[in-house]
């Protein structure tokens, strides 16, 4: 189970993972209680009552805020998910760069640039998104099973389906 709002305490430049029920929304702690995080229309409400609608948007504002306003009532933790694979930068450098671009309004894809790509660019330098790369590996296992299914039923009724109907001709 993740963490609640006051099981951590967050250092300037961690990634914030806030579990929003059905995805995650993400922010980079930049001190003093605030967080910068790439806000789509959707998120300005409280929590993210109308995540799903973040799909339709084509721009997102970078906000600065309180970590607790952003997350709201839903649980959130410290996850610096790629710190193995990839060197941090700079904390510095971090957030002079976070800073730099608050209130800037920028292109915003739920698959190619969304609030986790942007925090992952802040931290690491290259933008990434775990969550989509998981949605896309289960959609591709969904599309797959799928596919399979429906050659298998497509094969038994080559096979098997014609001969019913020979049947039931004859029968006539």
């Amino acid at each position: 189970m993740a963490p609640t709002k006051h099981d951590q305490k967050p250092e300037p430049g961690d990634l914030i993972e806030i579990f929003r029920g059905s995805y995650q929304h993400w922010a980079m702690y930049v001190g003093e209680g605030y967080v910068i995080h790439l806000a789509p229309p959707s998120e300005h409400a409280q929590a993210g009552a109308y995540s799903m609608m973040s799909v339709l948007c084509d721009k997102a504002t970078v906000k600065k805020e309180e970590l607790y306003e952003v997350v709201g009532n839903d649980k959130y933790c410290i996850n610096n998910l790629l710190d193995e694979k990839y060197e941090p930068r700079p904390v510095s450098e971090i957030l002079w760069e976070a800073h730099s671009l608050l209130g800037q309004e920028l292109p915003y894809c739920v698959f190619r640039g969304n609030c986790e790509h942007f925090v992952t660019e802040l931290r690491y330098g290259t933008p990434q998104s775990r969550q989509v790369r998981k949605a896309v590996e289960i959609g591709v296992g969904v599309g797959l099973f799928a596919a399979v299914t429906f050659g298998v039923l497509a094969a038994a009724t080559a096979i098997f389906g014609p001969k019913d109907k020979q049947k039931q001709d004859q029968n006539q």
